[in-house]
């Protein structure tokens, strides 16, 4: 199916790890011309094979974003899409102080705010389309993630909010609620449990379809897809890719 990205420009925060760089990969391969912002440079041989470009900045600031923005858009032209990506669960829970707290939201939540808002004009031009990365966690708790919870919550909220405030421009927002998905952060977490082969056999036994954690490359394909013209009548929608592991019965045989 062609998605008709070819040259369309795609900004992804944290675009070159985990689930950003799958995907950065998907887009590349689709013809779109991903450009990646984050504050860690990408491997340079993954980022010369797949021909995206980088551009480093701090997301937590408010300046740094709309220089990257102007950047991006100065090298490649016009904004199409934005997938807002880049974040980790830091473990600030009710243990720690209101500080640790704002200071996690600057991490996971305000930049998706602050980055939407510096390529909207690109975007309403373009007719173009946001997704956002969000997390089951947003929906099921964790325990001891107080303010990675809320700033997934706040993702989810915001992209009805958005989908809503940018209807007149027909630009749509989505998100993606991803669930089990094997990253570098997820297996250095899975590498400090005791256990590691056991705790991940318990995981993926409650994930229902096939057993298994879902791919990056699954959550990339469905983003893809968002950005693209093929959904083009789909917006403020929250698609769960994940196997079934929120929604159907994790007894199930």
């Amino acid at each position: 199916m062609d998605l008709h990205l070819q040259g369309r420009v795609v900004i992804v925060t944290g675009g070159g790890s985990g689930i950003g760089a799958g995907i950065t990969e998907v887009l590349a391969e689709e013809g779109a011309r991903p450009v990646i912002i984050s504050r860690s440079a990408p491997d340079a041989d993954w980022l010369a094979r797949t021909g995206a470009d980088f551009i480093r900045a701090e997301l937590s600031d408010d300046a740094a974003c709309a220089v990257a923005v102007a950047q991006a858009r100065e090298r490649h032209g016009p904004i199409h899409g934005l997938v807002n990506n880049a974040g980790a669960n830091d473990g600030v829970g009710l243990d720690r102080t209101p500080d640790a707290f704002r200071k996690s939201l600057d991490q996971n939540l305000v930049h998706y705010f602050t980055m939407l808002r510096a390529v909207a004009d690109d975007l309403r031009a373009q007719r173009g389309a946001v997704v956002n990365i969000s997390s089951k966690t947003a929906l099921t708790g964790q325990g001891g993630t107080s303010a990675y919870v809320a700033a997934k919550a706040a993702q989810l909220g915001l992209t009805r909010e958005w989908a809503v405030e940018f209807l007149p421009d027909q630009v749509r927002v989505n998100a993606i609620v991803v669930a089990e998905v094997m990253t570098p952060l997820y297996r250095r977490w899975l590498d400090s449990m005791p256990d590691p082969q056991a705790e991940l056999e318990a995981i993926t036994a409650r994930i229902p379809l096939g057993k298994r954690m879902t791919t990056a490359r699954e959550i990339a394909d469905t983003c893809a897809f968002l950005l693209s013209d093929r959904a083009s009548h789909i917006t403020g929608q929250w698609l769960h890719v994940d196997g079934g592991y929120l929604h159907l019965d994790r007894r199930l045989n």
